[in-house]
């Protein structure tokens, strides 16, 4: 008999669900619970899980005329604070992927304020 191995995160992070959505960490899930208190106390609004931004469109390279496809940033939550918008992304660890992406956002998205719970900023 064979048994299958749970697939784990490369980071050790485990799946969790709370009110029918499915969270990549426990830190994220946590931070849900944290922000729906904000919500309901009346500091945040409009909160959005999985906000997509297109940081940089897709296009055909002139050098070899193939289709590169667009660089998009999905963060972990959106919600509005003090008629400001808010973007919040959780991390256990800071990538250089996700720090070069942080730059694009933070330079196409001048009014929208990204904040990052946890890891090293």
């Amino acid at each position: 008999m064979t048994w299958a191995r749970a697939r784990t995160h490369k980071y050790n992070a485990r799946r969790v669900v709370v009110d029918g959505h499915r969270f990549d960490s426990a830190a994220e899930a946590r931070r849900y619970g944290e922000l729906r208190l904000l919500e309901r106390a009346g500091k945040i609004s409009g909160l959005r899980l999985q906000p997509r931004f297109e940081l940089q469109p897709s296009f055909v390279a002139f050098q070899d005329g193939k289709r590169r496809r667009a660089i998009v940033y999905v963060g972990d939550f959106a919600y509005e604070e003090n008629n400001t918008p808010v973007v919040e992304d959780v991390k256990g660890v800071v990538t250089p992927e996700f720090r070069l992406k942080q730059k694009m956002f933070l330079y196409r998205f001048p009014g929208i304020k990204l904040r990052v719970i946890g890891g090293a900023e």
